[in-house]
């Protein structure tokens, strides 16, 4: 940064006060962010300690969460009156913009209806196969043959481009957020990342072939469902 002119003695004691920060330093999110999260917490909100991004306050009638993401903030609650009693508070502390119901949040899309809220990646998996030169491929009805067997030691050539293949293998990684009938063919595929091989980037082809069969596949969450998940994990 360089001073303005009148402030460049050397023996001027005076010094620049920013009013905010600087729009693209490092420090300026991270300054952003505990702004913003030490007036959540004021607010009467607990962080998440499983994501410090998620912010979640509980009454007896009300529940409401916050996800944040840089600039960019979701607010879900099961009341309009504590939706709006968080939205007046921001108002008050910072300068936002209101873009009304969720549409799109990081490369998923929500679609809501009288049956309930549907979640899906049409959008980003379409980009995956355009970028990835599949847009026009030939669509199969299953991502991988049950018969399959790849090893890390695979027989066919190492790949020359191996950070394609990590790319392909995280961008439909975060595909498996909607898609959990791609979990157990890129969980596969993802044991390879270190030296994959021709044979692993023609399985990963073939998951492509299938994503172009159905693009827009995703999660339905109904509105009158008594279905609660319930998630368990081997420690070993």
């Amino acid at each position: 940064m360089q001073l303005p002119p009148g402030y460049s003695n050397p023996n001027d004691p005076r010094v620049c006060k920013l009013k905010k920060s600087i729009y693209g330093l490092k420090q300026a999110s991270r300054q952003w962010f505990s702004k913003l999260s030490t007036s959540l917490l004021h607010f009467g909100f607990l962080q998440a300690k499983s994501d410090s991004s998620l912010f979640i306050r509980k009454s007896t009638n009300d529940f409401i969460a916050v996800l944040i993401y840089v600039d960019d903030v979701l607010i879900a609650s099961n009341t309009l009156t504590a939706l709006n009693k968080v939205k007046q508070y921001l108002r008050m502390t910072f300068p936002i913009k209101d873009l009304g119901n969720l549409k799109y949040f990081l490369g998923i899309e929500l679609a809501r209806s009288a049956k309930g809220i549907v979640l899906y990646q049409r959008k980003y998996a379409l980009d995956i196969l355009t970028d990835s030169g599949f847009s026009g491929a030939k669509p199969i009805s299953f991502p991988m043959e049950s018969t399959l067997k790849l090893s890390t030691h695979d027989a066919s050539p190492s790949l020359s481009d191996l950070a394609s293949y990590r790319r392909l293998i995280g961008r439909l990684l975060y595909l498996t957020l909607t898609r959990p009938d791609l979990s157990y063919a890129i969980q596969t595929l993802s044991q390879f990342m270190s030296n994959p091989h021709t044979m692993h980037m023609q399985a990963a082809e073939r998951v492509l072939r299938y994503l172009k069969a159905i693009p827009g596949q995703g999660l339905l969450l109904k509105a009158n469902s008594t279905f609660h998940l319930k998630a368990y994990s081997d420690s070993d």
